[in-house]
């Protein structure tokens, strides 16, 4: 039972005296054995036993930013998942990638949507876009100990900047490093298994003034070169109708692209490059 003193209300006191807009601090008070870094921390690495997302880049346009992640979860040399998702909306106006312990990473992302609802519902108004960037940050930070045991969760962050200046790209992007440090990015990012082939992509085919549509084909272009050379990443598989998970974030607000969107592009790719494979071999 609860030990809890409770009013005549019969809610407990957490429950009444707590006036701050962070969920995640009234949780911590509240029950704080369901923040994931207040658990146990594993004595030994258990890195291999857990099922690891992989692949997640991230591009601004001409009006806004994309984001998009690979399907696939490896735990040690097995592929545990083929369609796992790792891009969620983390509210109207932003998106959040996970890379490292899927489990982990997916249970921050669902407190992290509920912080970011519930600063809204108590103060009123939306969080700012650096105030959500620095509010993940802390709670990667809250997860350092289970990060040193192999059970790392490394996200990416973009959102739309509502309070941009005139003439300011209004797409923004924030990476970060297991004890939270937050470092916004310049035009594009990639983490995971396969961001070194990813941003080496990107490096060729971004450009400040991209569209949506030539942004969208710079992010399936980049998981694809990604999924050439990261055995950890998966590239399109039409058999099955996978393809990467995409989400769009502009003026409109954060949108996931459709799979028949995202797959005419992996299609368009896939055609071209083995025209291209074909001509160099003269087959």
């Amino acid at each position: 039972m609860s030990q809890w003193p409770t009013e005549r209300s019969g809610f407990p006191h957490a429950y009444l005296d707590r006036v701050g807009s962070s969920f995640t601090d009234f949780l911590a008070t509240a029950a704080p054995d369901l923040l994931p870094g207040r658990r146990p921390v594993p004595q030994l690495p258990v890195g291999d036993l857990a099922p690891h997302g992989t692949t997640i880049v991230a591009v601004t346009f001409d009006g806004g930013v994309l984001m998009g992640g690979d399907r696939r979860a490896t735990m040690g040399n097995l592929i545990s998942s083929r369609d796992i998702e790792k891009v969620y909306p983390a509210d109207s106006w932003s998106v959040i990638g996970i890379a490292g312990a899927a489990g982990i990473a997916i249970e921050m992302v669902r407190l992290y949507q509920v912080e970011l609802e519930h600063y809204e519902k108590i103060e009123g108004m939306t969080l700012s876009l650096d105030g959500k960037a620095n509010r993940l940050a802390g709670m990667i930070r809250g997860n350092l100990g289970a990060a040193l045991q192999g059970l790392a969760v490394v996200p990416l962050f973009a959102g739309f900047d509502l309070d941009a200046a005139p003439g300011a790209t209004p797409g923004r992007i924030f990476s970060y490093d297991v004890t939270g440090g937050n470092y916004e990015e310049r035009g594009y990012a990639a983490v995971g298994s396969g961001s070194l082939f990813a941003r080496s992509s990107l490096k060729k085919t971004w450009r400040a003034d991209l569209s949506a549509a030539a942004a969208t084909r710079t992010v399936v272009e980049a998981l694809y070169d990604a999924a050439d050379d990261d055995s950890a990443t998966g590239g399109p598989d039409p058999v099955r109708r996978l393809y990467p998970i995409v989400y769009r974030v502009d003026a409109e607000g954060a949108v996931r692209l459709t799979d028949d969107e995202i797959a005419a592009v992996a299609d368009t790719i896939v055609t071209e490059r083995s025209a291209a494979d074909r001509n160099s071999t003269g087959a």
